[in-house]
C-alpha cells in the first residue's frame, strides 16, 4: 500500500518542481530544472539511506545522481554564473 502511494505523490511533486524551476511555461528540460528534480530526488535517497545503511545499490544509485549534479551545476556555474548563484541559494547546495 506503501508504494502505491508513494508513486501516486511523485508525478504532483514532479509537476509541483516543474513549475516552480521552469524557465517558462513549456521548459521541462533546463538546466535549472534538471538540477532542482535531481536535488530532490538525491534528498530522498539521502533519506532512504539513513533508515537502510546496507542498501548498497541505492547508494551507487545515489552517487551516480550527485556526480551527473555536480557536473550540470559546473555547467551551469560557468554559462550563467548570476542564474547558478540564484539557484545555489534556492536549493540550498554548494559547488
Amino acid at each position: 500500500m506503501e508504494t502505491l502511494r508513494m508513486s501516486t505523490t511523485k508525478p504532483k511533486i514532479k509537476k509541483e518542481l516543474i513549475k516552480e524551476y521552469a524557465i517558462n511555461k513549456t521548459d521541462t528540460g533546463s538546466i535549472e530544472l534538471q538540477i532542482a528534480l535531481l536535488t530532490h530526488k538525491i534528498n530522498h535517497l539521502i533519506k532512504h539511506l539513513k533508515e537502510n545503511k546496507k542498501d548498497n545499490s541505492t547508494r551507487n544509485g545515489l552517487l551516480a545522481m550527485v556526480g551527473k549534479r555536480k557536473k550540470f551545476v559546473s555547467y551551469l556555474s560557468k554559462k550563467k554564473p548570476e542564474d547558478y548563484k540564484k539557484l545555489a541559494k534556492k536549493l540550498k547546495i554548494k559547488n
